[in-house]
């Protein structure tokens, strides 16, 4: 097996060796690993570029490219979001990312990102939730049963020590399949019948629902003090969760405002509603949870210093295994001023 750093070949992670190295490091321990990169990164949030993703819109859906660079290393990733996708048999979100070296620009990575999204979206969820969940939260309410459910599942139960999963779905085969992906893993499932029956004594609740538009799957009634709310679900202009009311009575997290405010349920608010950024509770600069009583709520949108982190962990992780192809990406004629040369050189004679 060729090691990636070998010149000119980029080592290309496919769906199938991705799921070879999530069995091989195992599924818990991966979302821990990387939520400790993720972590990492956060606490050196100051060197990193930072813009709102670049997203084109569309009546069904949104491609997104997501940049980033701390100096030393450039990462992006595609990614698109179309809630249609599911009734054509198709997935909602499909993503690959690219790894390069800033100083010479040559890619060092490319991998899909379609699975290791749902495992670094799981794990930021759960890395968030350590820092500003109830001390001894034991049961989240998983409100939206899609593609994102078992992972944020095993990340609260993997970095938070959750035991029970209440779970509802306005599709009763979603939680099905829930229940059914999740039995052998340890957690305690809770098929139910309503999302106000799945919050009933959970600490944590967490929202990711699919359908592009403004909803209210919690109305203010329905969350009392003390919970730790983790919205992953509004995540584009024109998609929200959570009733503006319910935001009123939080401390609101988030990651990047200039894009939560544009994406998050934060954009049902005014422009000056106040917010901290979850950097700033990693590094101590300002407080998480402060009391018993206290609601907080993460309004996560997904970062691109989260897929850069996801990508060097990648990178780092395949080095010296076989979860990986060499990928014949990058012209490399022998003579760098020679690039037609190599390309004549290549011409097949009769």
């Amino acid at each position: 097996m060729t090691h990636p750093s070998d010149k000119a070949l980029v080592p290309f992670v496919s769906v199938e060796n991705m799921m070879k190295l999530i069995h091989h490091v195992g599924i818990e321990e991966m979302l821990r690993d990387l939520a400790s990169y993720i972590e990492a990164d956060f606490r050196r949030w100051a060197l990193f570029d930072k813009t709102p993703r670049v997203a084109s819109h569309s009546d069904v859906g949104v491609i997104e490219l997501m940049p980033t660079s701390d100096g030393e290393a450039y990462g992006f990733k595609y990614v698109n979001g179309h809630p249609g996708n599911t009734r054509d048999g198709l997935q909602t979100v499909t993503a690959f990312g690219l790894l390069a070296n800033v100083h010479n620009g040559y890619p060092v990575l490319l991998t899909e990102m379609t699975l290791l999204t749902a495992m670094r979206t799981a794990a930021t969820s759960a890395m968030v939730a350590r820092h500003l969940a109830p001390k001894g939260a034991r049961t989240m309410a998983m409100i939206g049963n899609g593609a994102q459910a078992e992972f944020q599942s095993l990340a609260m139960k993997a970095l938070c020590g959750i035991d029970t999963v209440r779970l509802y779905d306005i599709d009763p085969a979603a939680t099905a399949k829930v229940t059914r992906n999740l039995a052998a893993t340890g957690l305690t499932t809770v098929p139910c019948t309503s999302a106000e029956q799945a919050i009933e004594g959970a600490q944590i609740l967490t929202t990711c629902t699919a359908d592009k538009q403004y909803a209210t799957i919690l109305s203010d009634n329905m969350v009392g003090s003390g919970v730790h709310i983790n919205a992953i679900g509004g995540d584009c202009p024109g998609k929200t969760e959570l009733a503006p009311a319910i935001l009123a009575r939080s401390d609101v997290f988030v990651e990047y405002p200039p894009q939560t405010r544009i994406e998050g349920e934060i954009q049902q608010m005014p422009d000056d509603f106040l917010v901290s950024e979850i950097w700033e509770v990693i590094t101590g600069a300002k407080p998480g949870r402060r009391d018993a009583r206290q609601i907080t709520l993460f309004d996560s949108v997904g970062f691109a210093i989260e897929d850069f982190s996801a990508l060097r962990f990648i990178r780092d992780r395949i080095a010296g295994t076989p979860f990986f192809d060499p990928l014949d990406l990058l012209a490399d004629p022998d003579d760098p001023r020679d690039l037609f040369g190599m390309l004549t050189r290549a011409q097949i004679t009769p």
